[in-house]
């Protein structure tokens, strides 16, 4: 018995791009604490590992959103079944707790800690093609549903990520990203004359 075609999964530095960005919040709240107030001062206390912090959230946001946004074409299909997930994406929050600890991006052993940490939690999503779970999509409007949809005669079940409700009966475009997950392409409808 084989498995799902190793082709379909979601390519490596296109998943890390993604976790990268579901942490992006994350980045930006440890380079805030990273202030010291009894310095007023414009910098952080460590700026080469802020800006980094900076320039990959913003980044890897910037490259999620445009490749999301930039999908024009894919498959009509027609809905049988939608069910939204998108509260599933407040599984990322249990990270987020981090920023309530004290944390000093100048020790050595709390940075390699938390790099530990996030390369196990990448992994797995990763391994699971859950790596598309993510509140940055959710921030700008996306959500995911969890659909069964027919095209010709086949029936699918997958993940779809859209910015509009899918509805059952509705016909709709999908592109396919990985084995189990779809970018719904909202369509004009005709106009009546």
């Amino acid at each position: 018995m084989t498995g799902p075609d190793p082709s379909l999964r979601l390519r490596l530095w296109a998943s890390l791009v993604l976790f990268l960005s579901a942490y992006a919040p994350l980045m930006l709240i440890l380079v805030i604490k990273d202030y010291d107030p009894a310095h007023f001062s414009f910098w952080p206390r460590h700026p080469i590992l802020s800006m980094t912090l900076l320039i990959i959230a913003a980044g890897s946001c910037v490259a999620v959103l445009s490749a999301v946004r930039d999908v024009k074409s894919g498959l009509t299909v027609k809905i049988t079944k939608a069910e939204n997930k998108s509260g599933e994406m407040f599984g990322y929050s249990i990270p987020y707790m981090l920023s309530f600890l004290r944390t000093d991006l100048g020790d050595w052993q709390t940075l390699l800690s938390l790099i530990v940490f996030l390369a196990m939690l990448f992994t797995i999503a990763y391994r699971t093609q859950t790596v598309f779970v993510n509140p940055v999509l959710a921030l700008a409007g996306y959500m995911l549903i969890n659909c069964t949809f027919k095209r010709d005669s086949n029936e699918i079940q997958a993940m779809v990520i859209t910015r509009f409700a899918l509805k059952m009966g509705d016909s709709c475009v999908l592109e396919r990203l990985s084995h189990y997950l779809y970018v719904a392409v909202e369509q004009e409808l005709p106009r009546e004359r």
